[in-house]
């Protein structure tokens, strides 16, 4: 039997989905099917509209090997699961003469365990454990939301908490959940047979497409025992999110609160004298904590020091006399010892981590208002790591709208471990880098506009100028406005000015879940939205509600961001540009994603509005330019109002 042409099961895939077949989209399977064929690897950036999921899914599903497919965000992870996988499945059926299957995997705690709702929770009491769904009232959101997660627990096939809809807080969810060191293992669990983690587990060792977070690649990654099962090929969505999601799974914390819990959950399995030295140990880590000062510590003092090997030796011996004791008393003991290892476990590993004082991390405080202070432990890079876990013994295909940074792939593959395009050599994974560009005419459907006229902005204070600006903006566009702000201050400060001035309403982030405030911003055109980092990469409203898209500044990251600057510091020692590698790259990436909000569809128009001067008249500029959308360019703010008052007046006389 002649096997199917790739070019005949892409399109029995778009039209089974009810899509129009795009060049780029042809171009990107076609290099997807080569790096499976030949064991390459391929950076591939795929603009907004070119459906490049089927770009990737019909040559992974025809390679009739494992694939494992990696996504940043749970809406895509969804929507594969949901839409893309079944209808390319029937579609690509006939021609395949098998029918794939295809599975959803994600970390333990996502899902619900049968042995905590049943046998409850082990609590931080001085009584141990007691019954949840007794002690919270019933006419509490917490009690309701744990009424409804027992219901849930009947009938839910998965227990995969993103299929409990309307959802619950994350305190009900910990109830009824644990992470995998919690976990007392199939075999030792009564429910084990019915385990919902287990069960999604075994589904994924039997399906040809694995769908996963880049999270639980990580842990995949680094904690060296695999989670995901066997697979030849490997494709990265949104690989742009890959370095901060592996960075935040290698990042530690400690606080006292976490010790505290670690010692009140502990002190009943080990005996007296040494529950006695971890909490001795504890009051001593909290005493210096309550004087630690926020930012980044390229020594470690001298009395952290102390508390942290006090910390490290206290809690090894109550990990070693934990596995001695028995103790009929408490209820359930097998649970409650295991919770605790967990706790004392990871207490254990970030105090020896810090002491250890590897050359290749960053330790710095954190201070919150209201959670006191932090101490955290973070890798100065993860690109040795990615290099050594993610490029060896497979296939590997990255691909996002945003992958180009100033014109190159090459600084994203560096931050990946890998060498420049081309270099070749002994342990040098070699990649390709393609640009199937997108569907859409940028230059014709939207304005880069700079407001070149403002002034610089600073660290510090409101933006006067700034805020009349957005205001003259918003005015000409009817509303239609989703404002990306660098912070959280100014968007509140913005929004609280701009409700007083104007009569269109204006949406925040925060009053309203993130996905209410999406849909409120889409059914009214006379609306704004304003918020910061998830709406730069969160929102898709094509259409007539979203035609104007503003940044109030180039968002570098903060000067005092103690992992940051330690990279840029890092660069700079070894002779490069520090701020561009670390502090411009950064906000390029974002730049680029936030303007990715305005064009979603191939009959919208508008403009992205930067009111930041530095994009028109920094060296730097032009690199973050070259990473963004083709638009046409200009820092006329009158032809900029003409055309936002077009774009309005066609809107309104098409009725929208």
């Amino acid at each position: 039997m002649t096997k199917p042409s790739l070019t005949d099961l892409l399109h029995a895939a778009v039209t089974a989905v009810g899509g129009t077949e795009r060049p780029g989209q042809v171009a990107m399977a076609e290099a997807v099917a080569e790096a499976i064929d030949d064991n390459s690897h391929r950076l591939i950036q795929a603009g907004t509209g070119t459906g490049k999921s089927l770009g990737y899914l019909v040559p992974a599903l025809a390679h009739g090997e494992r694939v494992v497919v990696a996504t940043a965000t749970l809406a895509l992870q969804r929507q594969l699961v949901e839409r893309d996988l079944p209808r390319t499945v029937e579609a690509l059926h006939p021609q395949l003469r098998r029918r794939p299957q295809f599975a959803m995997l994600k970390g333990r705690s996502n899902y619900l365990c049968l042995h905590r709702l049943h046998e409850g929770a082990p609590q931080d009491e001085e009584e141990g454990l007691f019954d949840q769904f007794e002690a919270a009232a019933p006419t509490s959101k917490l009690g309701q939301d744990l009424l409804r997660l027992r219901d849930w627990a009947d009938e839910t096939e998965t227990g995969d908490r993103d299929d409990l809809t309307p959802g619950v807080s994350d305190k009900a969810w910990a109830q009824i959940s644990v992470s995998s060191r919690e976990c007392l293992g199939a075999t030792k669990c009564a429910y084990g047979a019915e385990c919902f983690a287990e069960a999604a587990r075994e589904r994924a060792k039997l399906a040809d497409v694995v769908v996963t977070n880049h999270a639980l690649l990580a842990i995949d990654a680094i904690e060296g025992a695999p989670v995901l099962p066997q697979h030849e090929v490997l494709i990265v969505d949104e690989a742009h999110e890959l370095v901060s999601r592996v960075t935040g799974v290698a990042t530690g914390e400690l606080t006292p609160g976490q010790v505290n819990r670690a010692v009140k959950r502990s002190a009943k399995l080990v005996n007296e004298k040494i529950a006695d030295s971890l909490q001795t140990a504890a009051e001593t880590f909290e005493r210096v904590m309550e004087l630690a000062l926020p930012g980044r510590l390229e020594e470690i003092p001298e009395d952290l020091g102390y508390a942290l090997l006090a910390l490290r030796d206290a809690s090894r011996n109550v990990i070693s006399a934990i596995g001695g004791t028995r103790d009929k008393s408490v209820h359930d003991e097998d649970a409650v010892r295991k919770q605790a290892l967990a706790a004392v476990e990871s207490i254990h590993g970030v105090a020896e981590r810090i002491t250890l004082g590897s050359e290749y991390d960053v330790v710095w405080y954190e201070r919150h208002d209201r959670f006191g202070a932090t101490l955290r432990v973070a890798p100065l890079s993860v690109s040795g790591l990615l290099r050594e876990k993610l490029f060896e013994d497979r296939s590997v295909v990255l691909t996002s709208a945003t992958l180009k940074l100033g014109g190159d792939f090459n600084g994203v593959a560096a931050s990946m471990g890998l060498s420049p395009e081309g270099v070749e050599g002994e342990d040098v994974p070699v990649w390709k880098g393609l640009d199937v560009g997108s569907p859409f005419d940028y230059p014709k459907q939207g304005i880069l506009y700079v407001a070149k006229h403002l002034a610089t902005p600073g660290r510090e204070g409101t933006r006067g100028d700034m805020i009349d600006e957005l205001a003259e903006l918003i005015e000409a566009a009817g509303g239609r406005t989703l404002g990306l702000f660098s912070s959280m201050r100014g968007a509140k400060a913005a929004a609280e000015e701009l409700r007083g001035r104007l009569d269109n309403p204006i949406l925040l982030q925060g009053e309203e879940t993130l996905g209410e405030l999406i849909k409120a911003f889409a059914a009214d055109p006379k609306t704004c939205l304003f918020g910061t980092l998830s709406l730069w990469q969160g929102v898709d409203v094509p259409g007539p509600s979203c035609q104007l898209v503003v940044m109030d500044r180039i968002p570098f990251p903060r000067p005092d961001d103690p992992l940051m600057s330690a990279r840029q510091k890092s660069v700079e020692e070894r002779g490069g540009n520090g701020f561009m590698a670390v502090a411009a790259t950064h906000a390029a990436l974002l730049m680029a994603q936030g303007a990715g909000r305005l064009v979603r569809a191939s009959g919208d128009r508008g403009v992205v509005a930067v009111l930041d001067p530095r994009l028109a008249t920094a060296r730097y500029g032009s690199f973050v330019r070259a990473t963004l959308p083709d638009f046409w360019y200009t820092t006329d703010r009158n032809q900029v109002r003409r055309s936002l008052a077009a774009i309005d007046a066609t809107a309104q006389a098409d009725g929208k």
